[in-house]
């Protein structure tokens, strides 16, 4: 049975919103899961299926350019025709050009990041770009205050990290109308240093934010490689609705490909390598709670 979207009014009949929302109404979390081909997509909604979970596919500009714009059609055709609600989001779309390229594609949410200009010019930028999208029944997520590192597909920005201050927090939801918010509370794009996430993360500032509107935002949060299922429990319990995963569930493929590549036919390479993804994203929904919702 396919998963039909609603008739609402936008952010409504979004599908993205319908997922997060639903989520937040029941207090779990969403993996967000970043695809570079096809063998990731199939695993996502293989997984999906399987747990009757609901689950974001995430593409970074990079797949715009390289895989181009019939790839993005690809990916959303197979995640809308799954029996599970699947949504196809963008992560941190930076550059202009490619936030134009992608309200031109059939994206369910797009991240406009422009965490690097100043709180002034971050809200001009996402209001402006969430007006155009609303047209589009585009969703949008945006980064408040910075977040260290960088992963691939993302660009390493040196520049300090800037923590999300919970007032700030809640005049640019106001004043932007984004859907979901990413807060910088010490989580870092790639690996953590000394002491892990654990030491790196200010749960207290999370929680705040959490509390710093009437809308009850859902929150987005990157820099997830070798954090703890404990930890991840905390942050769903903080109000985290989206938890985006990208090496986190990818690692075992990885090194199964690595190690199978020079024996296995490709076809059965691929076959065995997308069981070995499909089951890292089986466990993290069980971990965050999405499991069994659908």
């Amino acid at each position: 049975m396919t998963f039909q979207m609603n008739n609402s009014q936008y952010p409504e009949s979004n599908l993205t919103w319908q997922i997060l929302n639903h989520a937040n109404k029941h207090n779990y979390a969403i993996g967000a899961y970043n695809c570079y081909n096809d063998d990731g997509v199939i695993a996502v909604i293989r997984a999906a299926e399987r747990k009757h979970s609901a689950a974001i596919i995430q593409l970074f500009p990079w797949s715009m350019h390289f895989q181009g714009p019939e790839f993005v059609r690809y990916v959303v055709r197979a995640a809308h025709v799954a029996s599970v609600p699947v949504a196809v989001h963008l992560d941190h779309c930076i550059k202009l050009e490619d936030v134009e390229l992608a309200l031109g594609l059939p994206f369910d949410s797009i991240m406009v990041d422009a965490s690097k200009q100043d709180q002034e010019a971050n809200i001009r930028f996402c209001k402006d770009i969430i007006e155009r999208a609303k047209s589009r029944n585009i969703t949008i997520e945006a980064e408040l205050g910075r977040i260290e590192g960088g992963e691939d597909g993302l660009p390493h920005i040196d520049m300090d990290t800037v923590l999300t201050r919970p007032d700030e927090a809640g005049e640019f939801v106001r004043r932007t109308g984004v859907h979901y918010l990413a807060p910088s509370f010490g989580n870092i794009h790639g690996g953590y240093p000394p002491g892990g996430a654990k030491k790196s993360w200010d749960l207290s500032r999370l929680s705040s934010i959490a509390k710093m509107s009437t809308t009850n935002i859902p929150l987005v949060l990157h820099g997830t490689h070798a954090v703890s299922d404990e930890l991840f429990l905390k942050a769903v319990r903080c109000g985290v609705r989206k938890v985006n995963l990208n090496r986190t569930v990818r690692d075992e493929y990885t090194r199964f490909v690595a190690e199978k590549s020079g024996s296995l036919e490709l076809t059965t390479l691929k076959t065995e390598a997308v069981e070995v993804y499909t089951r890292s994203i089986e466990r993290m929904m069980d971990v965050l709670g999405s499991s069994s919702r659908y």
